[in-house]
Order: C-alpha cells, then structure tokens, then sequence
C-alpha cells in the first residue's frame, strides 16, 4: 500500500503565541477525494500533518519528520504565505529522500508563475481546482501510466526540465461528489481554532486583482440540506467559529433561506461566524439574519473610493452602498473588516487619503484595513501587468512596487498617511518571543560566550555553545547571547546568527543579547547587515518598506537600574533595524511612566491584579512583553487580541 503525506503549512504569524488560522482544509480535501464512496482510488493511504505539528515544527524537525516517515508521495498546498518554505522543505526532503515523488498545488501555481516553475525539488505540478484532476493523476501515478496529457499537469523529465501543463479544464463537479475531510476523519475539528469549509466554489465576480474567477466562474453549491448536515456535524464536534471560505458568501441562491437554516441550528448562539460580502443585495432585513445566524464578524471590500477604479478592475459597485450596508451590519453588533487596496491601476495617492476620509465621516474608520495591491499568479491583472504599466515583486507577497500613477515612494507614504488618518498601525508589529526557557519546548537557546559573572546572566542558561549547530528550534523561536565584552565577541555572534539562518532560513528568529554597556554603532550594523541580506521570503519582505524584519529580529534588552542604557535607549528609541526592551519587576510596574514611549520585559511569575490592570488601562499593548509563558499568552489573547479567523 502507497503512503502519500499532505502538508500545507501555515500564514507565518507575527508573533509566538498569535493564532494564524492554521486549518489545512485544502490538503485534507484532497486526502478525503481519494475516498470517495461511489469511485475510490484504491492503493494508497493519505495522512494530513496535523496543524498541531505545523504550527510548532521548524524547518529542520519538518523535514526530519517527513524523512522519517518516509511517504511514496509528498504533497505540498502552496499558498502566497507558504510557497518559499514549502519549495524548500521538499528541495531538502528531495537530497535526503530521492526516491520520495513530491507534488505541488494551489492557487500559486500557474503557468505565468515564472518563479515557481523555475524552482527545482519537486516533480509534479497541479494547477487549478484539484480534486478532478488529483484523482486522475494519482491513477495514474499507481499505476506508472505515463503523465502525458494530463489535464491541468506538468511534471519533470529524466532531464530535470518542466513540461507545459496538460489542457487547462475548469472545475465543474459537483461538491458532494467527494466526502468533507471532516466526515472523513482526515481533518479535525478543534474547538480552540476556527473551523474552515466551503458551501460554494467560484465567483461570479471578474475582480481582475483576484485568482477566483480563474479557477470558476460558475457557482457550484453544496444544497442547504447537504450544508446544515455538515454544519450539524461540526457543532456536536465541538466547532465554536465557522469560517465561510466561500468567495462571496451572498451570492449563493436562496441566501435568505440559508441563513435561516443556519439559525435554526445555532439557535443556542453556540458557534460563531464569519463570512466575506458584497454589499449589492444587502438589506436590513438580511443584516439581521445575518446577526440571528450568529456572524459576529463581516468582511466587505470597497477596495478604492474612485467609481472609475472599480470599473477598470471589474470590481464594479458603489462607495456609499458599501458604507451604507457597514452601517447597518454594524448597528446589529456584527465587527466587520472594510478593505482598501493601495496601488490599484487608474488610482493615485489622493484616492487613498478620499477612501480613508469616506470612512471616517460616515463613522467607519475603526474596521478600515488598508494594504497594498499584490499581483498574484493566475489573475488578469497579472497577464496585463506589462500593458498597465505595472511593476511588482517577482516572488511572494508579489507586492505592487510602480505604477503610472504611483511611486514607489507614493505607495509606502500613503500607508503611513492613511495610519496618521486612522491613529493606528494596519500591519502586523513584529513582537519577538521572550519567555524564559521550558524543559519541554525547544524555543529558546542561550549561548554562554566566555566567562559570565554578572549576576543577570544566571538564569534560564539551559544550553552550551557546542551544541549550537545541530540544535533544531521550533517555527519561532529566540537565540540569546550572553556576554560581558559585546565587541571581543561579535564575530562568534554574526557567525552564530549566520549560522543559525542557514540552518533554519524559515523559522521567525529572535536574537537577543542582554547588554552590560553601551554597544557601538558600528558593531550594531554588522548584525544588521547580516539579518538584511538574509531577507530571503514573503515573511522578512512583508515590512520591508518600514525597515522591519518580520522573521528575524534582533533584540537588546538590559536592566532597568542601569542609568546609561536608559539614556542610550532614548537616543536609539527610532530606530526601526532593532527593538531595545528594559527589564522590569513585577513589584515595579506601578512606576512605569505610560508617557514613555519604550519596550519593556516584565521579568517575574507573580501578578497582582492591580498591576496586570495598570498594563491593561495605560501601557501601549504591543511595548509589554513578559518573561513568564503563562502572562505572555494571557497578554496575548486577552490584550492583543489574538485569535482564530
């Protein structure tokens, strides 16, 4: 019997204990397709890694874990967030495990994705909605069937090159063709996660920014009988937050129906739910079922306030029917999420400061998410990018970089101009990962560089110097660098961290050195340099156009009572290359000065309420971080708000 592993890796979040919405719902559906009651594909047995090992393993321990268990088959669900790791995982399960076939899919690959068809590692590639052609291939594949002709796949020859993909044919089976991969085992329901499913495919929309209507344009629903039977099923198996991944949640037929269904089963308001909308067709009438239904949070995506815009990019509709129906959602309790995107052809600078204005005189301004236009593969925007004058990262987030009407310096000012106009960030802040060190975890080594006397040095040293090359870390995890004498050991550090890159590229790395004396500038950007040209993926990228390294950090911390690190602190405290924190005692957290704007490390075990309330009521949120694990996840969910979506 064949063994194939499913392995779809998650959004890389920005911090240690932030939920990502890891449900692999793409690698279990194709497990589950295999399974089909009617036409089964006999041979094989699929397993999906779980997200309980994807959301802890670091890149050595994954491609450890893959070795070992040595699959016939790897398949590999690549998304915008995942593609770069997930290219190289199976490049080094390819050295190690040669004869292991590894097969890569999703909406990343395509045939004007030049970027990953030019990478090397994998052998077959699958394009489109898969489970049609997956199935066809895997016969195939059991059966050593030549691959010729293969609707929607490419794979490599004995002399390493690609072919073109096999006559590209659009999904069109029925959803209940194939068993959820909730029914059959191969995906489970975690009440502390959100829970992924599909009642439609495809799009009647033709947004030209989107890969949707690529893949369908026909819509293709799972009936409301089929639907209320899986979301039945879902709340005895503990579902507590429904997502719809279904490209326009109000488009399906009999809408209204549907949603009264669904609040026929959650009568009891046991689930939570959230959807992406058009606002065409939204009435009060449907807002309040919507809210009886039991969504709590609701997408809506203006995209740009220029009527123009929104023909040039078929996305059509109207600004003020998009304010019009947030209001309404809103006024029912239901959180919604308002998107506007920067760089979108025909749009200028001034377009973002209108869209950022139009929400806030209509009293919005609190849901608004701005972001840049991202040219992804599959799309129309990509094929006429060339004609449109357009200019983007050739690999992930594929991040608009010009346009005839934006800069590259427009599109990063409007981002800050429209947080000036909002008074917050819109992305995610790079919060680094420093707890103390647990005996069952492996995310966090601390290397003793020399004789260590100072007297902060001596806890949580739980590993040596000798074992640092071998050492495999979890997806985020912290190095930390004890020394007197910064200068005498800066060339062991860089060759650590250099190191430590090399070893795990895409793993988030915090490395921490706990300071004694004023580090010199120069010696500061050595380490800098060296983290900036190892800006190899979609993570380090992500914020870039801000000078902050999202995947590895460097860190200063140093102790309160030292007078001349808190006067270098406030000379340093702009800099955006590295974050200097301050380590407080819990018996000193009254005394902090909220004004202040610095990082601090809460260093203790033991909270009194009324100093955990003083953080909650005047600290900015993200410049407290805590050494103890148990305060940092409390902080992290309770304060910053992360949770599953």
């Amino acid at each position: 019997m064949a063994k194939i592993q499913f392995l779809q890796l998650p959004v890389p979040p920005p911090s240690y204990y932030a939920a990502t919405g890891n449900v692999p719902l793409a690698a279990a559906s194709l497990a589950s397709c295999l399974a089909s009651k009617e036409d089964p594909v006999t041979g094989i047995t699929p397993h999906v890694v779980s997200p309980e090992d994807t959301d802890s393993l670091g890149d050595l321990a994954l491609i450890d874990r893959v070795v070992k268990e040595g699959p016939d088959f790897l398949g590999l669900s690549l998304y915008l967030w995942n593609t770069e790791r997930s290219l190289y995982i199976a490049k080094e399960v390819k050295k190690r495990s040669p004869e292991t076939k590894i097969l890569i899919g999703g909406p990343e690959v395509n045939e004007d994705n030049p970027y990953v068809l030019g990478e090397e590692g994998y052998d077959i590639a699958v394009s489109g909605e898969a489970e049609h052609s997956f199935r066809n291939l895997m016969r195939s594949l059991l059966s050593n069937s030549s691959l010729d002709g293969l609707e929607n796949v490419a794979y490599r020859k004995e002399n390493g090159k690609l072919t073109s993909f096999g006559k590209p044919v659009p999904a069109n089976f029925p959803l209940t063709d194939f068993p959820s991969p909730y029914t059959t085992g191969h995906l489970k329901v975690d009440p502390r996660r959100s829970t992924y499913l599909e009642t439609v495919r495809g799009c009647k929309s033709q947004c030209t920014y989107c890969f949707y209507p690529k893949s369908s344009q026909n819509l293709r629903t799972l009936d409301i009988p089929e639907t209320m039977k899986l979301i039945s099923d879902l709340k005895e198996k503990g579902a507590k937050e429904l997502v719809f991944l279904d490209p326009t949640f109000n488009h399906r037929p009999g809408f209204e129906n549907f949603l009264d269904a669904i609040t026929e089963i959650n009568a009891d308001g046991q689930m939570s739910m959230f959807a992406e909308l058009r606002s065409e067709g939204v009435t009060p009438k449907l807002a309040t079922k919507l809210r009886k239904a039991g969504f709590t949070r609701v997408e809506l995506g203006l995209q740009s306030v220029n009527e123009e815009t929104l023909k040039r990019v078929k996305r059509y509709g109207s600004p003020h029917k998009v304010a019009e129906v947030a209001k309404m959602l809103a006024g029912e309790g239901i959180e919604l999420l308002l998107d506007l995107i920067i760089g979108l052809p025909g749009d200028k600078p001034e377009d973002v400061e209108r869209g950022i204005h139009f929400f806030l005189e209509h009293g919005l301004g609190e849901w608004v998410q701005a972001f840049p236009l991202s040219i992804l593969p599959g799309t129309a925007m990509r094929k006429d990018a060339e004609k449109e004058g357009l200019f983007f990262m050739p690999t992930p987030p594929y991040r608009i970089i010009e346009t005839p009407t934006f800069s590259s310096r427009d599109l990063t000012e409007s981002l800050f101009f429209a947080e000036d106009l909002l008074e917050r960030r819109l992305d995610e802040f790079p919060r680094p990962f420093l707890c103390n060190a647990a005996a069952n975890k492996n995310d966090r080594i601390d290397l003793v560089l020399g004789e260590i006397k100072n007297p902060l040095f001596k806890k949580n040293l739980n590993q040596g110097e000798s074992e640092f090359s071998d050492w495999s870390g979890s997806r985020h995890h912290s190095v930390w660098f004890h020394t007197e004498n910064f200068s005498k050991d800066l060339s062991r550090i860089l060759g650590f961290i250099e190191n430590r890159i090399s070893a795990e590229p895409f793993c988030t790395i915090d490395f921490v050195i706990p300071l004694v004396s004023i580090p010199k500038s120069q010696e500061i950007e050595k380490i800098v340099s060296v983290l900036e040209s190892k800006r190899q993926s979609y993570l380090s990228r992500t914020l870039a156009h801000r000078g902050e390294n999202l995947q590895h950090r460097l860190v200063f911390v140093f102790d309160g009572n030292h007078r001349e690190l808190r006067n270098w602190r406030k000379i340093e405290m702009e800099s955006t290359s590295f974050l200097i924190y301050e380590i407080v005692s819990t018996n000193k957290i009254q005394s902090l000065d909220p004004s202040l704007e610095a990082f601090y490390l809460i260093e203790g075990d033991e909270f009194q309420t009324k100093d955990f309330e003083f953080l909650k009521q005047n600290m900015d949120p993200e410049a407290v971080t805590f050494s103890s694990r148990k305060w940092e996840e409390k902080w992290s969910m309770e304060v910053l708000g992360y949770g599953e979506l």
